[in-house]
């Protein structure tokens, strides 16, 4: 059987053995465009020509089988899936001139960081990458800022204002920047994906922007940057997304909302989630660039080996996301339930509910959460003056080792801490929690130790309408 003719035997034995899954679709070979999968050949022109044909004749499967594909910026192209075969790796050239100059015609502060990217998309619709196979982006061999253009670092997979898009099973490893940015996109489904990213700088898993409709789920993640993250970089709203069934890890955070938050986030359920090893904090909540944050569940998760479990912050670093645009208002952060949290191994720093003097974060309820954390804290943590720090970037260490050991909650009005439960690993002369310009709030069912030479668990500071009941302090 000659090459040509064992090629189309096999493309309609796999055809038959996926055809549940992608129907009649026609598969279009990358190897029959010219493509060697011995990882030394660059394959990006074979690659286009096929996803330009699979295009070309309405859409179907670009297939990549088993084998190393090198390759430098490939465009997918509407009703088209990418499809990676077990054993297949899609291997991201080295030379930074493999990878075009793409300007999205979409505005956002994006454009600050870099327009270089593995696997790009544009106003498409229908468009897939799936399979058991590798995209390795080699992002140890990139080096520099992002934003310095002879050294700029590409993301892997970068789509922009595409509608239906399904990234579902592959493993993507080794990216130069964030493993994933999609912006601005609607109806985005990202499913049983492996994310191994730690070689360099900026490396957040998976970024959704100013995205609507998304549902992630299944993920199992471990990246130098921030392990998933919703950001709204544009004035467009991050709206109508699941997170579910995820296993995190992170050298930054596990779950963020922010930094850039300028149209801000609405609708939004985190769930059933599993975060361990991850330096900076569990579930971070930030609005700072403007932008209001509304309608935010987060539920069913276990931490281990956290910086902080849960850190929430209104802050005014009020950064425009366009150039000559004016500074954005004080954002907006408001209803908030966050429940049925374990987490384990939490440093000494304890956790912030931080709003504003002139804006306070709004109506958040935390049910059913057990903390431990290391302790150690001393009388000088206790009593120290907490700066406001409004311009200052967002992240649960800063504003130092905080005077409560549990929770220090400032600028908050309707607080509700209901069955929360606080452990510590070693002693600590800091209360477990602390309220200061806090208005309508609850503490019910607080179990927490009683810290040393402090009179009760709680201390209060100029507060109003603060209700507790039923606390036990050991």
């Amino acid at each position: 059987m000659n090459k040509t003719k064992y090629r189309i035997f096999i493309g309609l034995l796999w055809m038959f053995t996926v055809g549940s899954v992608f129907g009649a679709e026609t598969v279009y070979d990358v190897r029959d465009y010219g493509a060697k999968a011995d990882g030394k050949t660059l394959c990006t022109k074979s690659i286009q020509r096929a996803i330009d044909q699979c295009a070309k004749d309405g859409g179907g499967t670009v297939y990549l089988a088993k084998g190393t594909f090198l390759s430098g910026t490939i465009y997918m192209k509407s009703g088209v899936t990418l499809k990676l075969d077990v054993g297949c790796t899609l291997l991201g050239s080295k030379n930074l001139k493999d990878y075009p100059e793409t300007v999205p015609a979409f505005r956002s502060y994006t454009d600050n960081y870099t327009d270089k990217s593995l696997i790009y998309g544009e106003n498409l619709e229908r468009i897939a990458i799936t399979g058991k196979g590798i995209i390795d982006g080699q992002g140890g061999s990139f080096k520099g800022p992002y934003k310095v253009r002879y050294k700029m670092r590409p993301y892997i997979i970068r789509f922009i204002q595409c509608r239906n898009v399904t990234v579902k099973d592959v493993t993507i490893r080794n990216s130069p920047m964030w493993v994933q940015h999609y912006l601005a996109c609607d109806d985005v489904h990202i499913s049983g994906i492996t994310v191994r990213s730690v070689v360099n700088a900026n490396n957040d898993g998976i970024n959704i922007d100013s995205c609507h409709r998304v549902i992630i789920s299944d993920c199992n993640i471990r990246s130098g940057d921030d392990a998933i993250v919703l950001k709204s970089t544009s004035a467009r709203l991050c709206r109508n997304v699941v997170v579910s069934n995820c296993v995190l890890s992170s050298r930054c955070n596990a779950l963020k909302m922010g930094t850039e938050s300028n149209g801000g986030f609405e609708n939004i359920v985190i769930t059933g989630c599993s975060i361990y090893d991850t330096r900076l904090a569990g579930v971070a909540l930030e609005i700072v660039d403007g932008g209001t944050m509304d309608g935010i569940v987060v539920s069913n998760i276990t931490m281990n080996k956290i910086g902080a479990p849960i850190f929430l912050r209104l802050g005014n670093r009020a950064r425009p996301f366009k150039k000559d645009m004016a500074k954005p208002g004080i954002g907006i952060m408001r209803n908030i339930t966050i429940s049925n949290i374990e987490a384990t191994g939490a440093n000494a720093t304890g956790c912030a509910i931080s709003g504003l003097p002139e804006a306070m974060i709004e109506n958040v309820t935390l049910s059913n959460i057990r903390l431990s954390f290391e302790g150690g804290g001393t009388k000088q943590d206790a009593s120290r003056a907490v700066p406001e720090k409004p311009k200052g970037y967002p992240e649960y260490s800063m504003f130092g080792r905080l005077p409560a050991y549990g929770f220090y909650c400032r600028h908050v009005k309707g607080l509700k801490l209901l069955n929360v439960q606080l452990q510590l690993a070693k002693s600590d002369q800091r209360h477990g929690i602390v309220f200061e310009d806090v208005e309508d709030a609850l503490i019910d069912g607080l179990v927490a130790p009683r810290s040393e030479g402090a009179n009760s668990i709680v201390r209060l500071t100029d507060v109003k309408k603060v209700f507790i009941r039923g606390n036990d302090g050991e």
